[in-house]
């Protein structure tokens, strides 16, 4: 999976797929994260649902958590403001292994 350290953050590519039972990070899909969220693409409240879950696993505030592309699309870019890379890589190793 790709993604981007510079000055405001760490951005990252994901693929979400609203309105599924409960909200999970299902893995890594090519270049995207791919996530499952509980909520419907309806009102933002899929947006809403995926910072949340970003939040809770990464440890990081929704206020620190952005969509920097794709508000309205299944594919998005995240924008985490001053989290550390090595934080990052750790969470991805933790899902690769399962």
């Amino acid at each position: 999976m790709k993604y981007k350290a510079g000055p405001q953050g760490l951005t990252f590519p994901v693929k979400v797929h609203p309105g599924a039972s409960h909200s999970a990070i299902q893995g890594v899909e090519g270049e995207y994260l791919k996530v499952r969220l509980a909520a419907p693409p309806v009102d933002g409240k899929a947006n809403e649902e995926l910072i949340k879950l970003i939040s809770k696993l990464l440890n990081l505030p929704k206020s620190r958590i952005s969509i920097r592309t794709g508000v309205s699309s299944r594919r998005k870019v995240l924008l985490l403001e001053h989290f550390p890379e090595e934080s990052f890589q750790r969470f991805l190793q933790s899902i690769e292994k399962g």
